[in-house]
Order: structure tokens, then C-alpha cells, then sequence
């Protein structure tokens, strides 16, 4: 009985935050203003299954219980790990925010949670607050924190079973959803009161019941309610591959481009809205570490990415999956080097830009910012840089020029577009030109 009472007063709950409709406030606007201009953010997917050294599905893909796979809890020290070398590293590459998974769908928690057991505290002899100090250092280097959490769980019997998970050994007799979304909540509001400043929580596992016979019911508007109760100015995004739903702050795209959909994860209702876009894609081919996955992308892959995705009014979410002992790759760093390198460079063409004119396409793209298109002449590999490029133009522009230089690029006006003549000559991997409106 009292659990049924307990079910009525969630379901009257939920139906009042229904009720309303989202108003962000002026705190959260400025915030997405400022996530709006970063351009630049680093995904960092770490949790026990960097243990096994085969990516974050382990559980999913290859062990058969959850309870032997919990066990590498116990073999989770990563006495290598410093939080202050990580966000360094990360700034000095030019990015400007973490986003950092704070439980992924393992259901292992990485900070002090009062909820589970089942976290890097008690679990794992390890016993350190990695948010704690993963937030701290943020916090210090001047760099917004982000944290994703997942709205699934293969481990905990209360989260009702979707179409992954199956195999993990939960008991589905025991599915509680107003319990487990009670926990979800509590965990919620230690993330948002313990660790200071969020600059969003990063939802994910939304699909997990898209294809259910009757239409999964997350509860998400109370959620949301809270979220922003707790911290007003926190942004909500959800990688649902949907069109946003009511009270969140910002549009996730993973593994492509807005307005693309070559990951096939896309909706066909998953319009380009008007609030601030974000694209999550690997530096190789996983989002954790996997021993054997040493195919990262070249330097200039990455500028290209970056470029690509700010041509489209976009933030790069690049992830790096951290090794178990605490490390972030080799290779990861190398390429951090190499990308903070161009940034300090060629940063100011991005940060605080929106799309230009011209869209993505196979020679580079255009952002622009204070009366200044960028023209970014960036070849996809193999590819030949163009001899000129064309691009709609209202008015003549008042001069053209090369963006290291400074001197005066050739280009014509005609009837509103303006084509410009490239260097035969290019600075690689990318060349800018400005053109000044």
C-alpha cells in the first residue's frame, strides 16, 4: 500500500511539472550565449570499463554479468590520474569546456555518491572524488564543467529493462521506475550542489526505449524542473537524436554535422532548432579507451572537424577515453598539442563566430563574426584546394585579404556574389581569407 501511494503521489508530481511550460532565465540565457561562442569542448568517457580496455558497451558487448564485471571495481586504481594535468592539457589545446561522464551505463558512479554503493569511493580502492577534483581544477583553470549522466542502468534491477542491457543478469520482475527515477533525482542533486558551477548536464540513453510497444515515459519535465531549480543557469541537452523537447538548452548532434545524418542516428523530426548546437565526435573510433583502437585522426582531420562544425554554427564536443591508470593517451595529448598549436593561431576566427554564407563542402567553410566572413580553405584529404571560390554576397565587400598576411587577395563582385581567387600557394592544413563586409 505504501508503495502504491508512493506511486500516485510521483505520477501527480510529474503531471503538475506537465503543467508547465519552460522559461529560462536570464542566467541560463547567458549561459547558452556563452556555450554558444566556446566552439571547442572535450568529452572524457572513463569509468571501470577503461579496466577491460575494450570501449564503454563492455558490459553490453562481452561480459555476460553484471556481477563478474563488477568486479573490476576492485582492480580500479589509477594512481596516475591528476586532474590539474588534464584540464591543462585540455585548455592549452584551445578547448573551452569538459564534458565528463559521471556514470555511463554500467551504472558505476565516479564521485561520492550517497545513493549506490556502487561508485569510485566504496567500490574501487581507489577511493577519490574524481568529479571533486576533476571540478575543482575546472574550476581553478577558469574552464566550465559539463557532466554527462545516463538514464540507463544494465546493473540496478529497478530501471526498467529497454533493448539494451538484456543480457547483464538483471532481474526485470523487479523493474521500479518511480524508485529508480527517485535515485536518478538524488544523484542529480549532489552533482548540482556539491561541486559548484555546472555549465550543463549531458543526458544520454533516451533510445534506449524507442522502440518499446507503448511510448516509454521518462518523466523528463520534472527532471528538467529540478535541474533548474537547483542550479538556474545549469543547460540541459539530451542526446535523444529527437528534435528538443520542452525545457532543455541545447541541440546534440553524435557523430555528425547538424542537418546530417550519415551515423543514421538523426530523426527525420530532428530539425536544426534555434538553440545552441553541439556535435560530439571521437578523436579515434571509440568514446573509451580501447587498447587496440589506435586509429586517431590525423591533425588535419581534426582541424577540419573543428572547422566543419563551427561552418555550421556548431561546438566540437571532441571525446578522448582516458587509459585506467589515470592517463590521458599519448596520442590524445599529441593531438591536443597540435590542435591548441592552430588554435592560438587561428582561434579568433572561430570562437564567438556563427555560420558564414557557405556552407561545409568539400574544399572547407565560412564562419563569420563582427562584420568579418572567415573563408576557410581547408580540402577534404586527397582533394585539391579549388582556384577560387564563389559565395552569395549582398554588397560589394570592402576588402579581402589573407588572413596571416594581411595583404590584399584578388576577387570579383557580380550581381550579389563575390568569387574569390586562392593562392596557388596555401597555407595548410588550412588557409584563411577575411573578407570584410
Amino acid at each position: 500500500m505504501k508503495r502504491t501511494l508512493s506511486t500516485i503521489a510521483f505520477f501527480l508530481c510529474f503531471l503538475g511539472a506537465m503543467a508547465q511550460t519552460y522559461v529560462p532565465t536570464k542566467e541560463n540565457l547567458a549561459e547558452r550565449e556563452n556555450f554558444r561562442n566556446a566552439k571547442f569542448g572535450i568529452f572524457l568517457h572513463w569509468g571501470i570499463y577503461s579496466t577491460f580496455a575494450q570501449g564503454e558497451w563492455y558490459l553490453q558487448n562481452a561480459v555476460p554479468d553484471r556481477m563478474e564485471y563488477a568486479k573490476a571495481a576492485d582492480a580500479f586504481y589509477p594512481h596516475r590520474f591528476n586532474a590539474h594535468e588534464w584540464v591543462r592539457a585540455i585548455k592549452d589545446a584551445g578547448a573551452k569546456y569538459i564534458c565528463f561522464t559521471t556514470r555511463h551505463h554500467d551504472g558505476f558512479s565516479m564521485w561520492d555518491t550517497k545513493q549506490s554503493d556502487y561508485n569510485i569511493m566504496k567500490a574501487s580502492p581507489f577511493k577519490r572524488d574524481v568529479v571533486k577534483e576533476l571540478a575543482d581544477a575546472c574550476h581553478e583553470e577558469g574552464m566550465r564543467l559539463h557532466l554527462y549522466y545516463s538514464h540507463i542502468d544494465w546493473t540496478r534491477d529497478d530501471y526498467p529493462m529497454g533493448r539494451t542491457g538484456r543480457h547483464c543478469g538483471k532481474d526485470s520482475t523487479k523493474s521500479d521506475w518511480p524508485h529508480y527515477f527517485k535515485f536518478m533525482n538524488a544523484q542529480l542533486t549532489e552533482l548540482l550542489t556539491r561541486y559548484g558551477k555546472i555549465g550543463a548536464i549531458w543526458f544520454d540513453g533516451w533510445w534506449d526505449h524507442d522502440q518499446d510497444s507503448v511510448p516509454f515515459n521518462w518523466h523528463l519535465p520534472e527532471q528538467y524542473a529540478l535541474i533548474h531549480k537547483l542550479q538556474p543557469a545549469c543547460l540541459i541537452g539530451n542526446n535523444h537524436h529527437m528534435k528538443p523537447f520542452d525545457g532543455e538548452d541545447m541541440q546534440i548532434f553524435e557523430r555528425d554535422l547538424p542537418g546530417e545524418n550519415t551515423a543514421g542516428f538523426v530523426d527525420k523530426a530532428a530539425q536544426i532548432s534555434h538553440l545552441p548546437l553541439e556535435t560530439c565526435q571521437t578523436m579515434n573510433g571509440m568514446w573509451g579507451y580501447k587498447v587496440v583502437d589506435q586509429n586517431y585522426k590525423s591533425v588535419a582531420e581534426l582541424i577540419r572537424l573543428l572547422i566543419n562544425t563551427s561552418g555550421k554554427g556548431a561546438n566540437l564536443l571532441l571525446n578522448i577515453g582516458p587509459q585506467p591508470n589515470g592517463e590521458l593517451p599519448a596520442l590524445a595529448l599529441d593531438r591536443l598539442k597540435e590542435l591548441g598549436k592552430w588554435m592560438r593561431v587561428y582561434g579568433e576566427t572561430l570562437y564567438g563566430s556563427v555560420a558564414g554564407p557557405m556552407k561545409p563542402c568539400e574544399w572547407g567553410a565560412t564562419t563569420e563574426k563582427n562584420g568579418k566572413v572567415y573563408v576557410h580553405i581547408c580540402p577534404d584529404e586527397g582533394r585539391k584546394a579549388p582556384s577560387g571560390v564563389t559565395m552569395p554576397m549582398a554588397k560589394k565587400p570592402k576588402e579581402v585579404t589573407d588572413f596571416q598576411t594581411g595583404k590584399k587577395v584578388t576577387y570579383t563582385y557580380k550581381n550579389k556574389e563575390l568569387h574569390i581567387a586562392i593562392p596557388a600557394t596555401l597555407t595548410t592544413p588550412d588557409h584563411v581569407i577575411v573578407v570584410k563586409r
